[in-house]
């Protein structure tokens, strides 16, 4: 096992889109866990969208990142070492949002759940079988509402929340409308399910493409970008449509600044249109209710995800986050690590 824990550590906040020279890569001792810890060595991190919000001086909903902290992210790891009777070293965990850009973790029990990968693979953990399944779930069913036979448009349709939503959706007698970035996501998104396929950056109106495909209006529409997008959808709400506000990733490179677009109030007046917030943290207490759902459509065949694995180590991850932000991944966003001297 390697004597040294390598961190990437925040330098400066982003002013407009980050960039890699916002962290800087650093060496330190292996911390050592205390009563009822664990010292966790990264098989994956997670790369999502929400950690750009974590890297603002802004008010979040959670604490950010400081200058000069180990910058945030989930992991599935193995255990180097256990002082907890619940955990064996060995054994296979995840952590949603608690490990960071590091080799070696220090985590209590409360802040990890155990890996059966007889259940799902590894990289399932940190996406259906963790925030992302939740997400997608709670999103759907409680924030929206959803209904069979709602029409339900869904952003960033190929990312990691965005293929469940459309799937979770369909299982729920849904039609399915993917808004995404090129026509081989758009192809994917029709393997999963998806009743139609827009790339918003072909399409010269996609607010009047929208109206084409959604004739009788949009009831759901699950926004993971804000933006442009979300502008789009305004103008081809259904009666009593339900917007869920999950994500703002195409404000990533002005994330600070406001959010200066048209203003559709008259639109979500007629369409007595609800908007809404969404934050699965609010739903702690319910999480075992969705994955036990989650993993029985799993094993029904119900749920199929696409995955975007850079295997090139600790040392690619702000690359990685970079082309999250940019919209050049392509499925759930990971790094694998790579063997340790």
């Amino acid at each position: 096992m390697s004597s040294t824990n390598r961190q990437w550590k925040l330098t400066a906040y982003p002013t407009g889109m980050p960039q890699a020279t916002n962290w800087d890569l650093v060496e330190c001792p292996i911390p050592k866990p205390g009563a009822n810890e664990l010292l966790v060595q990264a098989l994956y991190w997670d790369v999502a969208p929400y950690m750009r919000g974590r890297i603002s001086p802004k008010k979040n909903y959670a604490t950010g990142v400081s200058i000069g902290d180990v910058m945030v992210s989930g992991a599935i790891g193995k255990v180097i070492h256990s002082n907890s009777p619940a955990f064996q070293t060995d054994e296979i965990v995840v952590t949603d949002m608690g490990f960071g850009w590091q080799d070696f973790a220090v985590l209590s029990p409360a802040n990890i759940r155990r890996v059966d990968p007889t259940i799902a693979p590894l990289p399932c953990w940190l996406d259906f079988m963790g925030i992302n399944g939740l997400t997608a779930y709670f999103g759907l069913v409680e924030a929206a509402v959803i209904k069979p036979g709602d029409t339900v448009v869904v952003s960033a349709a190929t990312g990691s929340v965005g293929q469940l939503v459309g799937q979770i959706a369909k299982i729920a007698g849904c039609r399915t409308i993917a808004i995404t970035s090129s026509e081989d996501k758009i192809n994917w998104c029709r393997e999963l399910g998806y009743d139609e396929g827009l790339n918003y950056r072909t399409e010269p109106d996609l607010a009047a493409a929208l109206g084409r495909v959604c004739p009788d209006g949009i009831d759901v529409f699950f926004d993971n970008t804000s933006g442009p997008i979300h502008d789009a959808v305004l103008q081809n709400l259904a009666a009593h449509a339900r917007i869920t506000l999950c994500g703002t990733v195409s404000l990533a490179d002005r994330f600070d600044e406001p959010d200066i677009g048209p203003r559709f109030l008259r639109q979500i007046l007629v369409a007595r249109a609800r908007i809404q917030g969404f934050l699965v943290l609010d739903y702690q207490l319910r999480y075992p209710e969705a994955w036990q759902r989650l993993t029985h459509w799993y094993n029904a065949g119900l749920i199929n995800q696409k995955y975007d694995i850079d295997e090139g180590g600790l040392t690619n991850l702000p690359s990685a986050f970079l082309r999250l932000l940019n919209g050049q991944k392509f499925g759930k966003q990971l790094v694998k690590a790579l063997p340790l001297n």
